[in-house]
């Protein structure tokens, strides 16, 4: 039910959306019903995002698809991830964090589905380019509720916790896709996908969005008439002029986006790649493969919590820097090193190192914004740089195109070190306090 801001004097201004006016429901427990809320939006989001890579190869048969073509289909969705996330990130701003949770859920779930009915290459990529626009959007509203909604002194854990949601769909991804298209196909893996919709609008009741997001909202319209607001209603253009407007804003958006460009490059790149070059290259057999990758994913959990509990008790920095260099020095070791008895060993590891980064990336991003401008500058910024994904599955593609994926694992390594670099020498720790407006 909307409900009413006066000013000082009691007189009534103008009518509030039913998700602001409602922080006196917060209490000590709400934070965990955020948690699941969101960890369960983070699983969603992970297996949208592997079907894909799991599905190329029968994609590659069913519509005759060349190698670059099957890259070019990673990269239509990530470029909808990427626009998604602008998107997403203004409307956590003006419209609310769980309320942009809960649409972008139900969106790409329905979205996916309708993938299972497409006859051909162009129509498959439309429908993945729309449909990632909730994807992109999902991500970064997810780590901005969560980070208002969890104290400084162990915001780092709980926020690495969540990124596992993300890895947790990626094994929920390969298992199901084991068991589905050898038996089912590719069509019937994608058709199940609408499950989620209908149980992310039942974990929605139970979460307020966070205090501070409705106190900043309503501290904008108090004062004002209600014709002046309506007027006034915040547009995502005032919102980046803010942050440019402010020297050190626009400086931590820049970083940040450059930053996100070389992260995702490599990141994105794997989880498109990976599973063809054990297919290809190592010769393993696709059961065999989505075992392996499940051990890949399992570690990367660990990763992503040990991560978010070292960033808490030392600095989000040096966690980061640590993840992102050493998995650029870990890449090459994969594709030069790897026998038939290491390659699980090796992707073990790996599977940790690489999950570091995405552990404490949330958090380290969330503390450089002030609330006004978090969700769309973290939003801008992250999503900005996800051209750098988009050109990722495409790029590594091509490069393989030769018959070897050696050069292409070179390039993501060196994508990861400049993301290493980066904020370990330009971007600090813990610059505001997310649960302050």
């Amino acid at each position: 039910m909307n409900k009413d801001v006066r000013n000082n004097s009691g007189t009534l201004q103008v009518k509030l959306p039913s998700n602001i006016g409602t922080y006196e429901r917060i209490g000590p427990s709400t934070w965990k019903w955020a948690l699941l809320f969101a960890y369960f939006a983070m699983v969603v989001d992970g297996v949208d995002i592997m079907l894909l890579s799991y599905s190329l190869t029968s994609l590659k048969a069913e519509f005759g698809l060349s190698t670059f073509q099957a890259g070019a289909l990673g990269s239509a969705s990530l470029a909808g991830m990427g626009i998604g996330g602008i998107l997403g990130g203004w409307a956590c701003d003006r419209f609310g964090r769980v309320k942009t949770i809960a649409n972008s859920v139900t969106f790409f779930s329905i979205a996916t589905c309708i993938l299972g009915f497409t006859q051909s290459f162009e129509q498959f990529m439309a429908l993945r380019f729309i449909g990632a626009l909730g994807i992109g959007a999902l991500y970064m509203a997810c780590n901005t509720l969560m980070a208002e909604y969890v104290p400084t002194k162990y915001r780092t854990t709980v926020l690495g916790t969540l990124q596992t949601g993300q890895t947790v769909g990626y094994i929920v991804a390969t298992l199901l896709a084991g068991a589905i298209i050898p038996e089912h196909g590719w069509r019937v893996l994608f058709f199940i996908t609408v499950i989620p919709a209908f149980i992310n609008i039942f974990l929605q009741r139970f979460v307020p969005e966070p205090k501070s997001w409705q106190l900043t909202k309503i501290d904008q319209i108090h004062g004002h008439h209600p014709e002046e607001v309506v007027k006034q209603k915040p547009k995502s253009a005032s919102i980046y002029k803010q942050i440019f407007a402010n020297l050190k804003h626009r400086k931590m958006f820049l970083l940040w986006m450059t930053t996100a460009f070389f992260l995702q490059f490599g990141y994105y790149g794997i989880n498109n790649w990976m599973p063809s070059y054990l297919e290809t290259e190592v010769h393993m057999n696709f059961k065999n493969m989505t075992s392996y990758m499940v051990g890949s994913y399992t570690a990367m959990i660990l990763g992503k919590i040990l991560a978010g509990f070292l960033a808490d008790k030392f600095n989000r920095r040096s966690v980061f820097v640590f993840g992102t260099i050493a998995s650029a020095i870990f890449l090459p070791v994969i594709i030069f090193f790897n026998t038939p008895d290491n390659i699980l060993y090796l992707l073990i590891t790996f599977g940790f190192l690489y999950g570091i980064p995405y552990g404490v990336n949330a958090t380290y991003m969330a503390e450089t914004f002030s609330t006004d401008v978090r969700g769309t500058a973290i939003g801008g910024a992250y999503n900005i740089g996800r051209v750098g994904a988009a050109i990722a599955p495409a790029t590594i593609g091509w490069l393989a195109s030769g018959g070897t994926f050696a050069m292409a694992f070179i390039v993501m390594g060196a994508a990861y070190f400049i993301a290493g670099v980066l904020p370990g020498l330009f971007i600090k720790d813990r610059q505001y306090d997310p649960q302050k407006q």
